[in-house]
């Protein structure tokens, strides 16, 4: 079963994960969009290095750039849909609390306007 992703709007219509994809530099987006490919290919499947469940439905694409350490928090919308909820430069070994709680407060506000 193929896997759609989507990039999570706000209730102003913006959209942070592409914002900060953009931001990324060409060689990096590169990296992004091959890895969100395989996300779509192998969903739930799709192991490490490239993806990590770090818990509370949440799961982490990882990918190396130029900017360093790239992460995009994302959650699962019934089987079929991948909901990216945010992105960052993993500047530590340990991930950001703050980055997982936005992560969880944009899935949970998601699903309050999806049901």
């Amino acid at each position: 079963m193929a896997i759609s992703c989507f990039y999570y709007v706000t209730e102003s219509g913006k959209s942070p994960v592409r914002d900060f994809v953009d931001s990324l530099n060409s060689s990096s987006q590169r990296k992004f969009f091959f890895v969100k490919n395989l996300l779509e290919e192998f969903g739930h499947k799709l192991p490490q290095p490239h993806a990590k469940y770090i818990g509370n439905e949440i799961f982490e694409l990882r990918l190396k750039g130029q900017e360093g350490q790239i992460r995009v928090l994302y959650f699962f919308f019934h089987q079929d849909k991948v909901i990216f909820t945010n992105g960052f430069i993993k500047k530590s070994a340990k991930l950001p609390e703050k980055e997982k709680a936005l992560a969880i407060e944009r899935r949970k506000m998601f699903l309050e306007r999806h049901r």
